[in-house]
């Protein structure tokens, strides 16, 4: 049994869901998201909540179980309330723009590095903080990840991307040694 596979998932009035087949389709205020499920799981509404069974006992089912599972809770938190990432910019003369459609980010390479920005998810860059929203978890994570990817924290001065509260512990600096001879 799967501790998190188990328990029902509570829909919330102000959603809409879809079932046919293996494909669930979640719609909400913020917009809509669809996904496919493994065959070795089923999905059972009833009432106002939802069920996640699998239809088979081996490893694999077992697995995708607890995975799904929270998959649809991340889906229906998505359509309601969308997620949010911020990530900081760390460092003398690094900055973040967006222009257009790309977010220009300034990180102490001889060019500039341009990433393009999803039509799914919003950006907004104040002063150092690079705001990420959208409704797929997934995707906003991914997003995040790839930004902090260009520039990640130095370990020695903390220079870099990093996520909003990103603790870094630094190294120590290497001192000169000095030989009596």
């Amino acid at each position: 049994m799967s501790k998190i596979g188990k328990k029902p998932i509570s829909i919330p009035a102000e959603v809409k869901l879809e079932i046919s087949g293996q494909k669930i389709k979640v719609e909400g205020s913020k917009g809509v998201l669809e996904k496919e499920l493994p065959y070795c799981l089923k999905i059972e509404k009833k009432d106002s909540y939802l069920h996640l069974l699998p239809t088979e006992e081996t490893k694999k089912a077992k697995s995708l179980w607890g995975l799904y599972r929270t998959l649809v809770v991340n889906m229906i938190e998505g359509v309601t309330r969308g997620f949010e990432k911020k990530l900081e910019v760390v460092g003398v003369g690094y900055s973040a723009k967006l222009e257009g459609k790309d977010l220009v980010l300034k990180v102490g390479y001889a060019h500039l590095v341009r990433i393009p920005i999803p039509d799914d998810l919003k950006i907004s860059v104040e002063k150092n903080i690079i705001t990420i929203q959208g409704i797929d978890k997934e995707r906003v994570g991914n997003f995040a990840a790839k930004i902090r990817a260009v520039r990640k924290p130095d370990a020695y001065k903390g220079k870099g991307i990093r996520y909003l509260g990103e603790e870094i512990k630094l190294k120590p600096v290497k001192k000169a040694v000095t030989s009596a001879a």
